[in-house]
């Protein structure tokens, strides 16, 4: 009950994504209906999927990493700037973090995509504004990296790899969501940036 006190809207997030991957797990049909399919949408069919897609994840570890990561961050997030911003920032990240993905894939029949890191890419970048000496753990690395040192290596890999990889996991999505992510949170929380220099350079 803390949570949903204190970050309603994270926590009705993180449940009702959980659920829903869960049901897409032991009904197939899910996926089909839920799924981000870009040839359909830039014929202006089931528009609705820029969201759904973000409910439903691939297997057991994409739906663990992404709610581990949304776990780490978001409820934090949502204290430091609000739940009305919390919530827009989360819609905003689903919604444009897919949009260069169908444009890119648009004439792509066999091309899908699911999961919520683009959204989830956003909250961990707005974070990062918030406080950007925090640290950072990566499985099988001992020591923490510094929240803003991990966002430009995470933006470098995945520009890269949204160029080179063969590996089926949609790079764009996250490149853009981050992009959204530090958009927003400049425009819709007040002083940022002085914040941010000021955690950078010992100021605060």
């Amino acid at each position: 009950m803390e949570y949903l006190n204190v970050a309603p809207v994270a926590s009705i997030i993180f449940v009702f994504t959980i659920v829903t991957s869960l049901y897409a797990f032991y009904d197939n049909s899910v996926y089909g209906k839920f799924m981000l399919h870009p040839y359909s949408v830039a014929k202006g069919s089931n528009i609705y999927t820029i969201i759904t897609s973000g409910l439903i994840h691939a297997d057991w570890m994409h739906l663990f990493f992404n709610m581990f990561t949304f776990y780490a961050f978001a409820f934090t997030l949502e204290r430091l700037m609000g739940s009305w911003q919390f919530g827009l920032l989360y819609f905003l990240g689903l919604v444009l973090s897919d949009i260069p993905t169908i444009f890119k894939q648009k004439d792509n029949f066999h091309y899908n995509s699911l999961g919520a890191s683009g959204a989830i890419s956003a909250v961990l970048f707005s974070y990062i504004l918030f406080n950007p000496m925090s640290k950072i753990y990566i499985m099988f690395i001992p020591i923490g990296i510094p929240a803003v040192v991990f966002g430009v290596l995470y933006l470098i890999y995945c520009a890269y790899a949204s160029r080179n990889s063969r590996d089926h996991i949609n790079h764009d999505a996250h490149f853009f969501g981050a992009l959204t992510g530090l958009i927003f949170t400049i425009i819709f929380v007040p002083g940022i940036i002085q914040n941010f220099i000021g955690m950078l350079t010992g100021g605060r």
